[in-house]
């Protein structure tokens, strides 16, 4: 009868990290697949004039935030099955959906299909640095998280309340903070993959993803403001 093999502290590292690599390269591979309903339901949504509760922000906001959650519960719940892939796919149709009136209106500018361009590049660039910093830094960066979701928490509020208030430069100042936060969640969720404080990977791509889609976001309404030919 042969020995059962022995698992030594070298072998059992090699298998963490190999098991950690696979994270993240299924992590790219669903992030880049989800980029495809993204831009199809940004498409549908500029088409079809799509508005939602245009007549009533304050509504549209509440019952935006109501149906992401529930999809984000609903990709927690089956994460660990192939549907969890369809329902992230599903979300991220329904994101591009709700894009769609600020690439309808960036597009409505003389210039807007280049302001489009560069913030799809300059996000391209935020996620390849943060990315890079990410596998640079070895250490845990988890005591980060809590502060991260206080930031995200009051500028979801910030944002809710200058739907009554209506002040621009409020508006600019939630753009450039919310460019900030959500580019260091992305730091946080890149990390939490590469130490191992993430292993499913339809997870991890929803994080990535909402920090990726915050960035572009916030950057081109930042772009139609301060880049946007209007003649």
């Amino acid at each position: 009868m042969q020995p059962a093999p022995m698992m030594t502290p070298a072998s059992a590292s090699q298998s963490t990290a190999l098991a950690q690599n696979r994270v993240l390269r299924n992590t790219y591979a669903l992030l880049a697949l989800s980029m495809v309903p993204t831009v199809l339901g940004a498409w549908i949504g500029v088409q079809m004039n799509f508005s939602f509760f245009s007549g009533s922000p304050a509504i549209g906001f509440i019952a935006f935030l109501a149906i992401a959650f529930g999809f984000m519960f609903a990709i927690e719940k089956t994460k660990n099955s192939g549907v969890g892939v369809a329902v992230l796919l599903g979300f991220t149709f329904f994101m591009g959906l709700m894009l769609s009136r600020l690439v309808g209106g960036v597009l409505g500018l003389k210039n807007g299909a280049t302001l489009i361009g560069l913030a799809g590049g300059g996000t391209a660039i935020i996620f390849a640095v943060m990315a890079s910093l990410a596998s640079t830094i070895k250490r845990d960066l988890s005591g980060m998280g809590k502060a991260l979701f206080i930031g995200m928490i009051l500028l979801l509020v910030a944002a809710f309340a200058n739907i009554f208030l209506q002040m621009p430069a409020l508006m600019i100042a939630i753009s450039v903070i919310a460019i900030g936060i959500f580019s260091a969640f992305l730091l946080y969720d890149l990390n939490r993959v590469i130490t191992g404080g993430e292993t499913n990977y339809i997870s991890a791509t929803l994080a990535v993803y909402l920090s990726l889609y915050n960035i572009f976001s916030n950057l081109l309404a930042l772009l139609g403001i301060f880049g946007g030919d209007r003649d």
